[in-house]
């Protein structure tokens, strides 16, 4: 008896993926350069296979249903896995012994990942890096979708399934338009500031960071008032220079380069925000265990 395994292809499961994210049938169709029709008898299939549906279907919209939820994610992983697969294959006929994703916010490139990235190539050259700019949610379903082996975020709320580690702690610093009046000589506290617009990173996209700048203005007695949102430096950088609004980030990006804002230190505050590491446990790519190594080496 042929099993359920043995019927689908990986044709089925990159049709139903495509599909699955574009919920649309034009636009997938023409991402996979098959006909709708021709997509649409693949699916018919692969639910015939299954013996479930994995897609509502109205004349307007096309929605996902429960059981076609849960697949995607199982899917993704599938693919993921093929995917590494052939490229490990590939490096390995050329003479290479392996890859690394690694995804990260933007502090982590200014502060301990270049060291570690370095130090790893010069002890592991033949290993490569895939490098993604990723916020903290990007990273953790990443991680669980085994598209990166390794993040490096600023919050500490993960999955049960994923590893945990602080690896770099840091001051906040002020980001001030060139032209404000308040300077490092006459700077005493945040209170200073209370009623100037904040441009803050989003409460969703890390409770933890979001809560201690939050805490940083309670302790002198006031709630920022939030102007704007981003997750991006040069956004926030932007936005303070045309007088949007005031900001606080890790003073590793306050670093120079825009002549039009200025960026005081908070020496005088508790918080300090950290950087965590994270991984999924049970990760099997074979590289990951020497960088491991080596950020608790560079951490000692």
């Amino acid at each position: 008896m042929i099993s359920i395994a043995n019927q689908i292809e990986l044709r089925h499961l990159n049709y139903f993926k495509v599909l699955a994210e574009e919920l649309h049938y034009r636009k997938a169709s023409e991402i996979l350069f098959i006909s709708q029709s021709a997509l649409s008898q693949q699916i018919k299939q692969l639910e015939q296979i299954l013996k479930t549906s994995l897609f509502d279907r109205t004349n307007k919209r096309v929605a996902l249903t429960d059981a076609g939820v849960l697949f995607y994610s199982d899917v993704v992983q599938v693919i993921n896995k093929v995917d590494a697969a052939v490229t490990r294959l590939k490096l390995w006929k050329d003479g290479n012994t392996g890859q690394i994703g690694i995804g990260f916010v933007a502090s982590a490139m200014e502060s301990i990942l270049p060291g570690l990235i370095k130090r790893f190539h010069k002890d592991c050259p033949n290993i490569k890096f895939q490098l993604d700019e990723l916020n903290n949610r990007e990273q953790i379903i990443a991680l669980q979708n085994e598209s990166i082996d390794l993040g490096f975020m600023r919050s500490n709320y993960v999955a049960p399934e994923l590893q945990i580690k602080c690896v770099f702690k840091e001051t906040f610093s002020l980001v001030l338009p060139n032209s404000h009046p308040l300077t490092k000589e006459t700077f005493k506290h945040v209170g200073q500031l209370k009623d100037e617009p904040f441009i803050l990173f989003p409460n969703d996209q890390s409770h933890l960071y979001y809560q201690q700048i939050i805490n940083i203005c309670a302790d002198q007695g006031f709630t920022p008032k939030i102007a704007h949102r981003s997750i991006h430096a040069p956004t926030i950088f932007r936005l303070v220079e045309n007088g949007m609004g005031l900001s606080i980030i890790p003073t590793s990006l306050a670093t120079g380069g825009n002549p039009n804002i200025k960026f005081i230190e908070l020496t005088n505050v508790p918080q300090q925000t950290e950087l965590y590491a994270v991984w999924k446990k049970g990760n099997n790519n074979p590289a990951l265990p020497y960088l491991l190594e080596m950020l608790d080496d560079k951490l000692k």
